[in-house]
């Protein structure tokens, strides 16, 4: 490996709903509660929004009900890009 790899995080603001459709739509990217691997992960609001912490707490981390964290692995660019451009389409429609 010559490059560092990638997290993302990115907000839809269709909540909890978005974000796993989102997640379920991807292909390529396995849906995990760590994001520490050599393959493409995704974590869906769901995983990332702990009902153990306040409103208050959530608000403070940056992460609401439509945060959903992506990991980058090492297949091909092209590939993830295709992968992620379909899973948001799915997403909102």
């Amino acid at each position: 490996m010559s490059d560092f790899g990638t997290v993302v995080t990115v907000e839809l603001d269709g909540g909890f709903e978005q974000g796993g459709r989102f997640a379920e739509a991807l292909q390529l990217f396995s849906i995990s509660a760590s994001v520490g691997s050599a393959e493409s992960l995704v974590m869906p609001p769901q995983l990332l929004a702990g009902n153990e912490y306040t409103p208050e707490q959530r608000a403070a981390s940056l992460i609401t009900r439509g945060t959903v964290r992506l990991s980058i692995g090492l297949e091909d660019v092209s590939d993830l890009l295709e992968d992620l451009k379909q899973a948001l389409d799915r997403a909102f429609n």
